[in-house]
């Protein structure tokens, strides 16, 4: 199968450009060609034989406006209509979902995560979304109907040009259909007894158990611990802003580029649309979150960032203000404090300043020196108070951007977020309050592969 894969560039080995262009003629498809749908293309591009009606409507859907940016929904929609055509008929399980569509151990148990639900929720309110505004004159709607992930085809009910009567045939996917307005006569019922079936029929409806309905609370399906620690940013009546870092840098991507240094790059033109591949990552850790809660973000890169974005929202950012400048103009971390090191073999690094060491606690944390691969980063996870009160600013920041991933994923994986809650001793979403964390990253081949609590500062009483 030729899936929509985002693959983002590295300049040099540090560098990653977040801005993702789509182009709907670049596929990458393994051997002579790939089956798409019903529409096999050969390595030249050249189409051998027509789309069926499902794979077209499935690829004006992923290029919609309405799921852009659902990397998740579009996989599931493929997966799916890959499988109606394939195997008509054959009902896909929630487990094949997880396993095959998202990498899902095998020890996945639906019972315990609601993950694939979720998103098959979300899935069914976008296609809803779809077809009553741009897709409004689409003549075929996609439908996944609840209880069931088997996607389904039909013509949109029109007024015939006859007796007023409306026509609406579902499509049989994979098998030949017959033309709406000639399909044969099965049974005639009376009124009375239509009647009666549709009242039957919607009490079965609205009395049965929908094992794959998802519920209409926030986040009703999501672990315990998401529950408690976002439930201040998962609100209702608004997105928060995630701010991603994207520092100043001079020069060219494909001659070199640099940091921009004020004292000598005041003529130089500074580019300002890079950022790390952490906080590329980061960024699609929170929305996946955000989607378990099913609750969305809103994404801006640092530079555009505005002081009335601090006063009426709830605000992400992701990277230290060494780079993520925003963070110099609002309410920021007391505890530990991120200073870029001036002198000595380490200049031009950045080190976590530990204001007020307690116990055994270091003085400072910093990483791997830069000019040796990096195998240790430090992180710091804070909550704080914004410039407006009734606002919170959660702080996620590394030394390096591999340090900003791991800082995201301590806040988005369960395991690591309920070890923060038991040191925080919380276990209400009324209970948390702002707090100052450092983490230790373990780094291996460029991949943030544990991390482990290492300081913790708790408001003053």
């Amino acid at each position: 199968m030729c899936s929509r894969l985002f693959i983002f560039s590295n300049v040099g080995a540090s560098f990653r450009r977040f801005d993702t262009v789509t182009r709907n003629k670049a596929r990458t498809c393994k051997g002579m060609g790939e089956l798409i749908g019903s529409c096999y293309v050969d390595v030249t591009g050249a189409v051998v034989s027509e789309k069926s009606p499902l794979s077209a409507a499935v690829d004006r859907l992923v290029a919609s406006h309405t799921l852009h940016g659902s990397e998740s929904l579009c996989k599931i929609l493929r997966y799916l209509a890959r499988r109606a055509q394939e195997q008509p008929g054959v009902q896909v399980k929630e487990y094949q979902i997880a396993t095959e569509v998202f990498g899902r151990q095998a020890d996945f148990d639906p019972q315990l995560d609601a993950f694939v639900r979720v998103h098959a929720g979300r899935l069914r309110a976008k296609l809803s979304e779809y077809y009553g505004s741009e897709g409004a004159s689409d003549r075929l709607v996609v439908e996944l109907p609840k209880g069931s992930y088997a996607l389904t085809l039909h013509e949109r009910a029109v007024a015939s040009g006859g007796n007023g009567a409306t026509a609406d045939s579902t499509i049989a996917v994979g098998r030949a259909s017959t033309p709406v307005g000639k399909q044969p006569l099965v049974l005639v019922l009376s009124a009375a007894l239509i009647t009666a079936l549709l009242l039957l029929i919607g009490w079965l409806v609205a009395n049965r158990k929908d094992p794959n309905a998802v519920s209409r609370e926030p986040a009703a399906a999501a672990p315990a611990a998401f529950r408690v620690f976002w439930d201040g940013f998962a609100r209702e009546d608004q997105e928060p802003w995630v701010i991603f870092s994207n520092a100043a840098f001079v020069g060219r991507p494909d001659t070199g580029m640099r940091y921009f240094d004020a004292s000598k790059d005041r003529n130089a033109r500074i580019l300002d649309y890079y950022t790390g591949v952490g906080e590329v990552l980061a960024v699609h850790n929170l929305d996946l979150v955000f989607g378990v809660l099913q609750r969305s973000v809103r994404v801006k890169r640092g530079s555009l960032f505005s002081l009335d974005d601090a006063k009426n929202n709830d605000l992400i950012f992701i990277g230290s203000p060494s780079e993520n400048l925003t963070l110099l103009e609002v309410p920021s971390t007391t505890e530990f404090v991120f200073k870029r090191i001036e002198k000595g073999v380490r200049a031009g690094n950045v080190a976590i300043v530990n204001v007020h060491p307690q116990g055994n606690e270091a003085p400072e944390f910093l990483a791997t020196p830069s000019n040796v691969p990096l195998t240790e980063d430090y992180a710091v996870v804070a909550l704080e108070k914004g410039l407006n009160p009734q606002h919170s600013e959660l702080i996620l920041a590394g030394t390096t951007t591999l340090g900003t991933q791991a800082a995201v994923e301590y806040v988005t994986r369960e395991n690591y977020l309920n070890d923060l809650l038991h040191g925080l001793n919380v276990s209400k979403a009324s209970e948390l309050k702002p707090f100052e964390a450092v983490i230790r990253v373990k780094v291996a081949r460029g991949v943030p592969v544990e991390s482990s609590m290492v300081a913790l500062r708790l408001p003053k009483s």
